[in-house]
């Protein structure tokens, strides 16, 4: 993860989440400029919309190399997304498991659609990377979160735009106790609490309930994630 610096930008593809966050960081230590992307696509837990513009202005003040380098930030509405999606995020229904054992809380092709806006966003912008949090080793089983969903996307992407077009995922193969080491190797134990206290991951938009690891209902597999990579984290120190 401790790559030496890369020339150009990076547009990042941040929900004011934990991973979009520590995917900020890690961009933000690793390229000259950096410009973030959120989407807006009716989610329920749309609080974590709210919850970006702080983030960005905590994260810009933990390190002056960082403020120097983070750049605009955008937000694209992608309603029709939501309007389509019928799953626990977009609609009034209970988060449960399919048969298949992938949790309601699965947008279809949500990853391919923002990924696909944020080249032609970057495109414009003269911006030849895009990151993401994507991850397939601690996660709900998401299929556009795969490392070969993603590694396909990006040769498709760079064609159809006919520029190269790269798409970095920091965390694809991490846990989420590693996720909670990377973000305290790229900026210590201030990264780690703004992480805590400012971020949004529940999937129900609580921001009612804090534990150790964050706010959150504590009991959807957003949650259920994050705090047992926060126990595994705490236990490893």
């Amino acid at each position: 993860m401790k790559n030496t610096m890369r020339k150009g930008a990076a547009l990042v593809l941040f929900s004011g989440g934990q991973d979009s966050t520590t995917c900020l960081a890690w961009a933000l230590s690793h390229f000259e400029r950096v410009e973030t992307l959120g989407f807006d696509y009716g989610q329920k837990h749309a609080v974590e919309l709210e919850c970006r513009a702080l983030v960005r202005e905590k994260i810009r003040a933990l390190n002056p190399i960082w403020a120097e380098r983070l750049g605009e930030d955008h937000l694209l509405d992608m309603s029709l997304l939501g309007q389509i999606s019928d799953c626990s995020l977009t609609k009034d229904k209970a988060i449960a498991f399919e048969k298949c054992g992938v949790p309601n809380t699965f947008v279809p092709a949500r990853n391919l659609l923002f990924f696909t806006f944020a080249s032609a966003l970057a495109y414009r912008r003269g911006i030849e990377t895009l990151v993401g949090g994507m991850c397939e080793t601690d996660y709900s089983g998401y299929a556009d979160c795969r490392d070969n969903t993603l590694k396909s996307l990006q040769v498709s992407l760079s064609l159809g735009l006919d520029a190269p077009m790269t798409i970095e995922t920091p965390l694809m193969w991490l846990t989420k106790e590693a996720t909670w080491e990377l973000a305290y190797d790229l900026g210590g134990n201030a990264l780690v609490d703004l992480i805590r206290e400012d971020t949004h991951t529940c999937y129900l938009g609580d921001r009612e309930h804090f534990h150790e690891w964050g706010y959150g209902c504590g009991k959807c597999p957003a949650c259920v994630l994050r705090a047992k990579g926060w126990e595994s984290y705490l236990q490893s120190k």
